[in-house]
């Protein structure tokens, strides 16, 4: 079992995100919420951001748009974790190079298409 990032996290019962949090935790992982506004969602903590985290994180899956990413691929790297998921519409193929080169791997997937279908 797997502890996820999920950046973009919200509270909104209708976001992929919030859906994402619930998933990961119906499947057994831990996730680890990222948003700027919250203080818990889900009944989980949430970190303002990844540099923020004290804990090793296994994969990072995104639900930020490209626009709002260039912090938060900065904080990846430093991170390290094994994977990042882009989410549709979160697709960054400008900085997939860096982040393969630093060793962590790229996956352009839906989360909860990778949980229901036992591919994740």
């Amino acid at each position: 079992m797997e502890t996820v990032a999920v950046v973009g996290a919200s509270p909104l019962k209708d976001r992929y995100s919030n859906k994402a949090i619930n998933m990961l935790n119906e499947y057994g992982h831990t996730p680890v919420p990222i948003a700027f506004k919250h203080k818990t969602i889900e009944g989980e903590t949430v970190y303002q951001g990844l540099s923020d985290i004290p804990h090793p994180i296994d994969t990072v899956t995104m639900y930020v748009g490209v626009p709002r990413q260039e912090k938060i691929i900065k904080d990846i790297l430093a991170l390290k974790p094994k994977r990042v998921i882009f989410n549709p519409n979160t697709e960054n193929p400008a900085v997939y190079d860096r982040l393969r080169s630093a060793g962590i791997q790229v996956q352009e997937a839906c989360t909860l298409v990778l949980l229901k279908t036992n591919q994740y």
